[in-house]
């Protein structure tokens, strides 16, 4: 048999199995109109997106995939099925921290799949205000990074939101060096968040040391600002490149090759128990000694595993410090909520902002 002959001979196969693919994506969306019907017939209160449910699925799919393709890439694939069909039952409005081209509408679009009407504005503040106002069914904000910590004014909102966090997604953060200018010599000012520009710091020193660094709002106003310029770079993902047709100067310029975000998913419920969850809280304690050690003492006791504390000030004193804690498990769950009703007796504030499953990497 000639090597054309088994070309042939594997591409009928590939026809093949895409008719079958084909078919049973076709079966699997029918079934969401299914469960649409059902819901429906419950009335207009129904949940329709279950982010325990896709949690579940994404975590079972990674576990039994045989390859070759690796997990990441399946559960990309599964989310993107499972993001076409949910908008069959009902589109999902998200918003997120614009303009386009930002990392946060990467993490919503990994979150939420391409099917999503996704709504980029201008300012943390602004997506919170929609999702309480239901205009958006969700919102998407960045809440730390791995090398630069977290991200004070998200945390701030939270203070005062009644929204809960109903999912968690985190994202590779890969930067890179975009301009119009033929190389880098040519660049005199590099545009981009602050935590960017932290986050490149070293390479920014080493390779551009002279060129004029100059923080704005987000990496996508940065790529706009370099595509306006020929003497101008920004620190932007791929993605920013392509929307505003710059040039690459230098890929993956992050100084920690690890470089990572977490970002949060907000709406008007958090999420029911996935099996792989996480509790996140604010509380807040009297300013006297051994205040923090009574406020912590609840989570040793049913052996919960705390992955964050941060402390922010509360505003309503000198000095005075509420603390946002993140725990593994679901409030539903016995040792949660023990270490949440005992919380109640000793602290002044303990004020849960939702559970919701862990992100599925």
């Amino acid at each position: 048999m000639t090597s054309d002959d088994q070309l042939q001979q594997v591409r009928e196969r590939i026809n093949a199995i895409d008719a079958d693919l084909l078919r049973l994506i076709s079966e699997r969306a029918a079934c969401a109109q299914a469960v649409a019907k059902i819901k429906d017939a419950h009335g207009e209160s129904v949940k329709y997106y279950r982010p325990e449910r896709e949690a579940e699925i994404l975590r079972r799919i990674k576990a039994e995939n045989p390859g070759p393709l690796d997990g990441e890439e399946i559960a990309r694939l599964f989310r993107e099925i499972m993001s076409a069909c949910l908008a069959l039952e009902k589109p999902l409005k998200v918003g997120y921290l614009g303009p386009q081209g930002t990392f946060t509408q990467a993490a919503a679009l990994k979150h939420f799949g391409h099917s999503v009407h996704a709504q980029p504005f201008g300012a943390i503040s602004d997506i919170f205000r929609e999702v309480e106002a239901g205009a958006c069914d969700y919102g998407v904000v960045p809440v730390e990074n791995s090398t630069e910590g977290v991200v004070n004014h998200t945390l701030d909102m939270f203070m005062r939101s009644p929204l809960l966090i109903a999912g968690e997604v985190t994202l590779r953060i890969h930067h890179h060096l975009l301009s119009n200018a033929k190389d880098l010599a040519a660049v005199r000012r590099v545009y981009s968040h602050q935590q960017s520009l932290a986050q490149c710091r070293g390479w920014l020193d080493r390779y551009l040391p002279n060129a004029e660094r100059v923080a704005v709002g987000t990496n996508a106003d940065a790529a706009k600002r370099a595509a306006a310029a020929e003497d101008a770079a920004a620190v932007a993902s791929e993605a920013a490149a392509e929307l505003y047709a710059l040039r690459v100067l230098a890929q993956r310029i992050e100084d920690e090759p690890g470089n990572t975000t977490r970002f949060l998913v907000i709406g008007s419920e958090d999420s029911p128990p996935s099996g792989h969850d996480k509790t996140s809280m604010l509380l807040s304690c009297r300013n006297e000694a051994g205040g923090l050690h009574r406020l912590l003492t609840p989570f040793a006791k049913q052996g919960l595993s705390m992955t964050r504390i941060e402390s922010r000030p509360s505003r309503q004193g000198v000095w005075d410090y509420v603390f946002f804690v993140d725990v593994c498990g679901h409030r539903q769950s016995p040792e949660v909520e023990a270490a949440l009703a005992e919380l109640k007796g000793a602290a002044n504030l303990c004020k849960v902002l939702g559970s919701y499953p862990e992100a599925v990497l």
